[in-house]
């Protein structure tokens, strides 16, 4: 299937990173505020996310797209776009991303040959192969700031937010 050359990628400027404490400002309430407390945080992991990826044009939801097309080989674009919390046009745009780069392949499903389901390529098993390997070290370290019970306990009141 044959779509038209991509367009080059919009500059956006530098990319915010961590908050860092400014000393000697006051801060007021922020601290009170659970957004601005995610936020910072959020930054903090993302720029471990940017280290483990550098030199490769891998964002978070590619990684996310790539690990959940992985483990399950022939899901369905929609069934993408619902695991990563975005339009069925994004899931289109990301699925057409990892295309175009020969690391995914959409292939008819047998049940209904009217339907594509999503599978990595040899060359997208490795790339998350590679990934995956510096990806989990680096966030290894990151996390080894808390003790293993205050990880635990930071997932669950997270993934309590998150329903």
């Amino acid at each position: 299937m044959k779509r038209p050359a991509l367009k080059p990628p919009k500059p956006r400027g530098p990319r915010p990173r961590i908050i860092a404490r400014v000393p000697g400002l006051s801060y007021v309430d922020l601290d009170e505020h659970l957004g601005y407390v995610l936020r910072r945080a959020q930054l903090a992991a993302f720029d471990v996310f940017q280290h483990s990826t550098a030199g490769l044009d891998i964002t978070p939801p590619r990684y996310t797209a790539l690990t959940i097309v992985g483990a399950n080989p022939g899901l369905s674009q929609s069934t993408l776009g619902a695991a990563l919390g975005t339009a069925r046009s994004g899931a289109m745009m990301l699925t057409n991303w990892l295309e175009d780069r020969g690391l995914a392949e959409r292939r008819h499903l047998d049940e209904d040959g009217r339907a594509w389901g999503l599978h990595l390529t040899t060359r997208g098993k490795a790339l998350l192969a590679r990934l995956r390997r510096r990806v989990l070290a680096d966030n290894a370290a990151f996390a080894a700031r808390l003790s293993p019970a205050e990880l635990t306990t930071l997932k669950k009141l997270l993934d309590k937010l998150s329903a």
